[in-house]
């Protein structure tokens, strides 16, 4: 098992910023999603994010990814399914089967993707099944995929796989996919993306990996089957956190209890966003507790290790690779 310092589960705002911080304190840092931005994704404008008068969701997330990885942080896509302590460390498992090992833990999963529900998917998660296009359509360039989903927030993905994938299905339960026409149109103006309409995914076939999505009129129970290589599953979010019961300390609606600090009660598990029982859930306050989860990660870990961590304001410039050094930046550590 690969052992980092931190692992941080969600790659939303929260998780990217808490992956950002406790990157820039050096320490290794590994952030285990099933999908890239979360609920922001389904934002097309963003106008009360400090530092933009306007901004698309994804945008800002692609932005604080890139911050993030500037500094170090790994991102693996996977979803965590179970976090054990043993012997002072933190085992976090996924649903692909890979295992690691971190001194502290930010959850920061917020509200994750729902799923289909159907035969088939639990099993090949991972393996063509994926509940992020922006994530994974660059894996699918010149295969035949399947979007499964509708709504204003499924426009960007459907251009995404279009200009990927050589076939895109749109499978959706009403008449239209979008109620914006133009937008429709444009989607499909390639001429690769087939409407599935009134439909319902039943079952995903395949072996060691997805080869087809069988999908069921609703008007007339005909099955269809859909031969393809990847199913992506783009239904909006529900709150998961089952594999949490035991471990820390969950409200009456399932979110994480947490101190001012970010802190579960368990020591060494912090949380961050909207898995917490944070009542208000906007971007900048689920980025504000992804930087304290991280800092008060950052402390535990270094207490841990024999050295006491008192008030730090990360305002450091730091030599950031590929870029021309400017000036001298001015260190402030406060003790």
């Amino acid at each position: 098992m690969k052992k980092y310092d931190v692992i941080i589960v969600g790659a939303g705002i929260a998780g990217l910023t808490a992956a950002l911080y406790a990157a820039r304190q050096k320490l290794s840092t590994l952030v285990i999603s099933s999908d890239l931005g979360g609920q922001l994704l389904l934002t097309n404008e963003i106008q009360n994010f400090p530092g933009f008068m306007s901004i698309s969701g994804l945008e800002l997330i692609r932005k604080v990814e890139e911050q993030a990885k500037t500094y170090g942080a790994e991102i693996l896509y996977d979803e965590v399914t179970s976090i054990a302590e043993q012997e002072n460390l933190f085992t976090v498992k996924t649903a692909s089967g890979n295992e690691f090992q971190a001194e502290a833990v930010v959850l920061a999963f917020g509200k994750s993707p729902k799923e289909m529900g159907v035969p088939g998917e639990k099993e090949l998660k991972g393996r063509g099944v994926s509940y992020c296009v922006i994530c994974d359509a660059p894996l699918y360039r010149g295969k035949r995929v399947v979007l499964v989903g509708w709504g204003l927030h499924n426009y960007e993905n459907i251009i995404l796989l279009r200009d990927y994938a050589s076939k895109v299905y749109w499978v959706f339960p009403g008449e239209k996919p979008l109620e914006e026409e133009e937008l429709l149109q444009e989607a499909m103006s390639k001429g690769n993306v087939e409407l599935v309409p009134f439909s319902e995914p039943v079952e995903v076939k395949g072996d060691k990996r997805v080869k087809a999505l069988v999908v069921r009129n609703k008007k007339t129970g005909e099955l269809k089957t859909l031969e393809v290589d990847g199913v992506f599953v783009e239904m909006g979010y529900v709150t998961k956190t089952d594999f949490l019961k035991g471990l820390v300390q969950l409200n009456e609606k399932g979110e994480v209890v947490v101190d001012k600090i970010c802190r579960t009660s368990k020591p060494g598990i912090f949380a961050a966003g909207d898995v917490s029982e944070m009542p208000h859930k906007q971007a900048v306050i689920a980025a504000g507790m992804g930087a304290c989860a991280a800092l008060s990660a950052y402390a535990y870990v270094m207490e841990k290790r024999g050295r006491k961590v008192g008030q730090v304001a990360d305002w450091r410039h730091i030599e950031i690779p590929g870029k021309k050094k400017e000036g001298t930046g001015l260190s402030i550590k406060l003790r």
